[in-house]
């Protein structure tokens, strides 16, 4: 599903060149749960902003369901963006004026759905991360963990091949990450395909692969 084949990005900063990301490689079957860890400026922000079409490559290959990314136009990345890679990120980044139900609802509006399919979806996303009971809420009626399970039903809204989630767990306390860590895991079993980065190994171990990236070079970590 997705292949990085001694990817590179390169930034100039004050005159010097600084490779966020340094001949990197990773593969991702469908149906696999996978972790990157690595610490603060190891690359994994640029890595994940690469898959999620988010960024470029400057050296190397990124292949994404068989088709080499830059064989890709705009508009056609855009619909990849919207459509088929469902984004998590650790600061909720729900609109604080709007319902759990408007949250979710926003993806399906930009793709101009129709409104008696939106509801379906957003019914059925709200229900598969249990605040069915909360739709009618907004942000700031919600905990923490309410919060990122919003963010988490938005992002599953479109029905997306590929879930990307860059420390969903960050702002969490322990036991609420443990619950929404559970949540991956059973999306995981429904099908889903998870790319998780975090730079908590408690958090990275529970993936069922975990890549590890420092310097910007990823290598499989052993279990």
């Amino acid at each position: 599903m997705i292949v990085l084949k001694n990817v590179s990005k390169i930034y100039n900063v004050g005159g010097e060149e600084v490779r966020a990301l340094n001949h990197a490689n990773l593969s991702v079957d469908q149906g696999e749960f996978v972790s990157i860890i690595g610490p603060s400026g190891s690359g994994k922000s640029t890595m994940m902003n690469i898959i999620g079409c988010l960024d470029v490559v400057d050296e190397g290959d990124y292949i994404l369901e068989g088709q080499e990314i830059r064989q890709y136009t705009e508009r056609e990345l855009a619909h990849i963006r919207n459509r088929k890679i469902g984004f998590i990120f650790q600061s909720f980044n729900l609109l604080s004026k709007l319902t759990a139900e408007a949250n979710v609802e926003l993806p399906l509006i930009y793709q101009r759905m129709g409104v008696s399919e939106r509801r379906k979806r957003v019914v059925n996303a709200l229900e598969r991360v249990g605040l069915a009971d909360r739709s009618g809420h907004k942000p700031t009626e919600l905990s923490g963990g309410q919060q990122q399970r919003v963010a988490i039903a938005r992002a599953l809204v479109t029905s997306p091949s590929l879930l990307l989630a860059d420390e969903p767990t960050g702002n969490l306390d322990s036991q609420t990450g443990a619950d929404i860590i559970q949540l991956f895991h059973d999306l995981h079993e429904s099908g889903n395909t998870i790319i998780l980065i975090t730079h908590d190994s408690n958090i990275s171990s529970q993936a069922g692969r975990q890549v590890q990236i420092l310097d910007g070079m990823t290598k499989e970590a052993s279990r």
